[in-house]
C-alpha cells in the first residue's frame, strides 16, 4: 500500500526519521487518502516528546500548541502540521478530556485511543500503512466502528457520539451494530458537553449530502429536547431534499426546525450558541416559508410567485390594474419576487425556495422557476430596494420635500410605486409622483 503524502508533510517526516524518531502522518489526513479524496489537513505523530521536536525544528517553526498533550505546530512551506508525540490516555472525569496523558514509543499503543478504526491508521513510506484495527477494511466496506469497546469508548469522551452520526453521514456509512447501540445507550452523558461543540457536530452532520438517516432520535432527545419525534420523523425528508454543504446550512436547520415556529426556532440556536447571522438567516426562512408566505404562494389559483397575503394589500389591486390595462409583466410573479429581493437579497431568495421546494416537493419545478426569476432581475438590476430608485433624499429635499420620516416614507412609496408599474423608474416622473404623494 503506498500513499501519496503531501509534500510538507513528507519533509517533516524525513526530518524526523532523520533524526532518529518514529514518525507517521495520521487520522484524517490517512482516511480521505485511501478513500480517494482530497485530504487538506496533514496531521503527524512521533516517538518525539514534544520539547524534542521543537528543539529539531527551532522555535520560530513550531507552535507549542499544546505541550501538555504533547502537540507542537510545525510551520512549513506556509503550512501548519499538528504533531503529536504518541500517547495513551488516562481517565476522562469530565466525561470529554483526559485527566493525563502518557507518552509512549509504539505507535499502535496511540492508535488504539482513537475513536473509529477508519481514523485509527498511520502511514509513512518506510513502513506503508499501519492498520492494527482493520481500518482500511471497514472503510472499503462502508463501515463506523468504534476502536475497540465502543462503550469506554464513548464514556472516555461523549462527543465520540455526535462524531460517530457526523462521520456515518459525511461518507453515507452504515453504523457497526455494537457500536451504535453503545451510542444510543450513552447519548444522555451527551449533556456534559458544551454548546458549541454540540453546535459544530451538528452543524458537520446537517451540512452532509443525505443527514436524514444519522439524525438518530435518541442522541436528538438529548441535543435538541425541543423538538418532539413526530416533528423529527417529519423533517428528515425534508431535511434531505434540502441542498447540502455549509453554505447551506440555514436551509438545513429551518427544515429541521421549522415546525417549532420562529420564536422557538430562534431560542435553540442561541442555546446552541449559534451566529447571530445563522439565527437571522435560519429564522427568516422559517418565517417567509410558514403559513402563507412563499409556500403558500403557490396554488392553481395563482400565477408563479403570487401571494396577495405575502405582497401587501395593493397587490389584489396591482395585479388587477395590470390586467386591465393590459401592462401585465412577462413575469407577473415579479411583484412578489422583488418585494423579496428588496428585503432579503437574492442569497435569501434562493435559499427560500429551495426549502419551499423541499417542503413541497409537488412544488419543486415552480420554486426552481421562481429562483430562476429572481437571479434573472437581480442580474438586470431591476429596481427593488430604496438604493436602486432614480432619485435619493437629496434630490427629494431638492425639490423642497422636508427632511425626517415623511421623506423615507416617500421613499418607499416611490419604490413601491415603481414595483407595481405605476411608473417608470425614471428621475422625472419620481419627482413628480414624489410631489403627488406628498400631497395627499
Amino acid at each position: 500500500m503506498k500513499l501519496t503524502l503531501d509534500p510538507g508533510a513528507a519533509a517533516l517526516l524525513d526530518t524526523l526519521h532523520a533524526a532518529g524518531y518514529a514518525a507517521y502522518a495520521v487520522g484524517g489526513c490517512v482516511r480521505d487518502s485511501l478513500f480517494g479524496r482530497t485530504a487538506h489537513d496533514w496531521d503527524l505523530c512521533t516517538s518525539a516528546l514534544p520539547q524534542q521536536v521543537m528543539e529539531l525544528f527551532g522555535a520560530e517553526q513550531c507552535i507549542p500548541t499544546g505541550l501538555q498533550h504533547g502537540t507542537v505546530t510545525i510551520k512549513y512551506g506556509g503550512q501548519l502540521y499538528e504533531t503529536t508525540t504518541f500517547r495513551t490516555e488516562g481517565s476522562y472525569t469530565d466525561g470529554r478530556h483526559p485527566d493525563a496523558v502518557q507518552f509512549v514509543p509504539d505507535v499502535r499503543e496511540d492508535l488504539a485511543r482513537r475513536d473509529f478504526t477508519i481514523n485509527a491508521m498511520a502511514y509513512n513510506e518506510a513502513e506503508g500503512l499501519v492498520d492494527p484495527f482493520g481500518g482500511q477494511k471497514d472503510l472499503q466496506n462502508g463501515l463506523l466502528r468504534a476502536v475497540g469497546e465502543p462503550q469506554q469508548r464513548f464514556t472516555e469522551d461523549a462527543l465520540r457520539i455526535l462524531r460517530l452520526y457526523r462521520f456515518a453521514a459525511r461518507f453515507g456509512f452504515a453504523l457497526d451494530a455494537a457500536t451504535a447501540r453503545a451510542a444510543r445507550q450513552l447519548a444522555p452523558h451527551l449533556d456534559c458537553i458544551s454548546a458549541e461543540r454540540i453546535q459544530e457536530e451538528l452543524a458537520k452532520l446537517l451540512a452532509a449530502p443525505q443527514p436524514g438517516a444519522y439524525l438518530e432520535p435518541a442522541v436528538l432527545a438529548v441535543v435538541l429536547p425541543e423538538l418532539t419525534p413526530a416533528a423529527l420523523d417529519a423533517a428528515k425528508p425534508v431535511v434531505d431534499a434540502c441542498p447540502a454543504g455549509e453554505e447551506n446550512l440555514p436551509v438545513r436547520w429551518a427544515a429541521l426546525l421549522g415546525a417549532l415556529g420562529e420564536a422557538d426556532t430562534r431560542r435553540v440556536l442561541k442555546r446552541l450558541r449559534c451566529s447571530n447571522a445563522c439565527i437571522e438567516e435560519t429564522a427568516v426562512l422559517v418565517r417567509e416559508t410558514a403559513g402563507k408566505g412563499v409556500c403558500g404562494s403557490f396554488s392553481e389559483d395563482r400565477p408563479l410567485g403570487w401571494d396577495p397575503a405575502a405582497a401587501g394589500s395593493r397587490a389584489g389591486d396591482g395585479m388587477a390594474r395590470f390586467v386591465s390595462e393590459e401592462k401585465a409583466p412577462a413575469h407577473p410573479g415579479d411583484i412578489h419576487l422583488r418585494q423579496l429581493l428588496g428585503r432579503y437579497g437574492l442569497c435569501t431568495v434562493e435559499r427560500l425556495y429551495a426549502l419551499c421546494a423541499a417542503l413541497q416537493p409537488q412544488n419543486a419545478p415552480d420554486c426552481a422557476l421562481a429562483a430562476q426569476r429572481a437571479r434573472q432581475l437581480d442580474a438586470d438590476g431591476v429596481c427593488c430596494r430604496v438604493s436602486q430608485l432614480a432619485v435619493n433624499g437629496r434630490d427629494l429635499m431638492a425639490a423642497g420635500i422636508p427632511a425626517g420620516p415623511a421623506l423615507r416614507r416617500v421613499l418607499e412609496a416611490l419604490l413601491d410605486g415603481v414595483i407595481y408599474a405605476e411608473y417608470p423608474n425614471e428621475k422625472p416622473a419620481l419627482l413628480t409622483a414624489a410631489q403627488k404623494i406628498i400631497a395627499s
